[in-house]
């Protein structure tokens, strides 16, 4: 198993196995390969600088990303007790429906102690995610 794809886990004959990084598909830079180091000197300014992932987006909202992080883990214990962390994009695939669900209780705590706000965030990414990888 590669260090790269160690968090990313599929339900095998023996239980939950690492998952081939070729079945992985995410969003990486126009021209640029998925699973494969690039120190910055061989990226492009430009392309660094399009994606401020860290300035742009965990320095904006780090406590929003905590709390998204904690929907991760509580969905993965609600639907996969005792398995490791992974999302089963099997389970919901109506992202946008359960996104208003939620958002009608944005102010309220949701069953399990969890703000219907941070589950609209959950949802709003999980839709932008599954709409990137349908769109490549």
């Amino acid at each position: 198993m590669s260090k790269h794809n160690k968090h990313y886990y599929e339900k095998g004959r023996n239980g939950w196995v690492p998952t081939s990084t070729a079945d992985i598909k995410m969003s990486v830079p126009k021209g640029l390969k998925f699973n494969t180091p690039y120190n910055m000197q061989d990226l492009e300014i430009k392309c660094r600088k399009d994606y401020p992932v860290y300035t742009g987006v965990v320095k904006y909202f780090p406590d929003a990303l905590m709390e998204v992080s904690r929907v991760s883990r509580i969905g993965n214990e609600q639907h996969h007790a005792g398995e490791p962390l992974h999302w089963d994009k099997s389970k919901s695939m109506d992202h946008l429906d359960a996104l208003f669900r939620h958002l009608i209780e944005a102010d309220d705590l949701d069953d399990d102690g969890v703000l219907h706000l941070a589950k609209v965030a959950w949802r709003a990414l999980a839709a932008l995610q599954t709409k990137l990888e349908d769109d490549k």
